[in-house]
Order: structure tokens, then sequence, then C-alpha cells
């Protein structure tokens, strides 16, 4: 129970965070599609989100499955060309990817790393910038914990941008929180790792009330979502 009143928090902080995002976004709402990859070498899942200003909304998200190929390279090919695929249908403007979890077997870790790697490499083929996230961190922008269930990540992503369909695989959730997460950190002005190098910003919530005490004054309005 207490778990969940963490998130039930979180996702209130989240709504607060918009809504004092919003007076900068109203003088020029500017869109961005944002793919998120949950790379596997089984199943790889994925989301898309579509920024507008303060608000996210989800366009797509799914799951590439893989366990009937026997041979590894051919797993590869088919991340390469499924995200290749999605990169060309939805145009994103960037890629947000989960980072493999470090695990005591090398074997393990090696297809991850590779599976990942292909997927950055259909991105790079289309100029697309590209951002990599570790687990915890996703967990921790979604739902305020860190060490939060695959369900519990699931759950706060269907609050959040409306939608009530049950992914067949929580690697589809996955895919969609890692876009999710990459959205949150522009609000929050944090940095992330990002691929080929990029401006690192100024992090945490007491730097952006502090750098940015005109936007905290005056009147706030709740912001509606979109489906």
């Amino acid at each position: 129970m207490h778990t969940y009143k963490v998130c039930f928090l979180h996702f209130v902080l989240i709504a607060f965070k918009l809504c004092l995002y919003l007076p900068m976004q109203l003088v020029n709402l500017r869109e961005r599609v944002i793919l998120g990859i949950d790379p596997g070498t089984a199943v790889m899942g994925y989301g898309l989100i579509k920024e507008t200003g303060p608000r996210i909304e989800l366009i797509s998200l799914g799951v590439v499955k893989m366990e009937h190929l026997d041979d590894h390279a051919l797993k590869l090919q088919r991340i390469f060309e499924k995200t290749l695929s999605l990169i060309d249908q939805y145009k994103p403007d960037c890629m947000a990817l989960e980072a493999p979890f470090y695990g005591k077997n090398i074997q393990v870790m090696l297809k991850l790393g590779r599976a990942q790697g292909v997927a950055m490499a259909a991105a790079l083929s289309r100029n697309l910038p590209i951002c990599e996230y570790a687990p915890r961190k996703i967990k921790q922008s979604i739902t305020g914990n860190g060490n939060a269930t695959k369900e519990q990540v699931a759950a706060m992503l269907q609050t959040l941008l409306k939608f009530t369909e049950t992914p067949q695989f929580l690697d589809a959730t996955d895919g969609l929180a890692v876009a999710v997460c990459h959205a949150f950190q522009k609000i929050e002005l944090k940095g992330s790792s990002s691929i080929g190098g990029g401006k690192k910003m100024k992090v945490g919530w007491a730097a952006f009330v502090k750098d940015n005490s005109e936007r905290v004054s005056g009147t706030v309005k709740p912001v509606k979502k979109s489906r």
C-alpha cells in the first residue's frame, strides 16, 4: 500500500510540474515524437509518444517477438529491420533506449549489448539522436520508485497516457516507459547519457525553480491531458 501511495504522490508531482511548464510552451508549442525501445533478443518492446508542449500522448506501442529464431544473427537482423521500419513509419525526432543492466551472466550481457547496438545503428543510419537510460532511472522517472515492478510501471503509464489496452507483454510498456522517461527529462531539466555528445542540463527540481522563478509565480491553471 505504501508503494502505491508513493506512486500516486509522484503522479501528482508530475502533473504539477507539467502545469508549471505550461507558460513557456504557450509561446511556442513545439511538437516532438519520441521512440522508446527496450532491446532484447527474445522480445523487443517499443513505444512512441508525441510531445506537444507539456502534454504527451500515446501514438503506438508493441513488441517484436524473436523466440522462433534460433540464429542470434537473425535476431539482430530482425531488431535492425523493425527499428528502421518504425523510424521510417513514424518519423520520430529522437530515440531513447533502455541500457542493458549489469548481471552475472556475461553471455546474456553480450547479447543484450548487441541488441542495443543494432537498434542504435538503425537510428544512426537515419541521423536520429539517441539517448539511453538505466532501468532504475526509468522506473524512478515514471513511478518515483527506482525499484518499482513492471506491473507498477505499466499501471502508471496507463494513468498518464489514458489508455486501457493491456499489452500482451510487459516489454511493450517497458519500451513506452523509456520514451516517457526521455520526455520528462526536458521538464525536470535533468541530463542524460546522450550518444554522440549533448548539452548536459542542470539536474533536479530545485535547480528548475531557482533558474525559472518567473514560471513558478502567478496563477497556475491545470492542464488537460489529450488522448
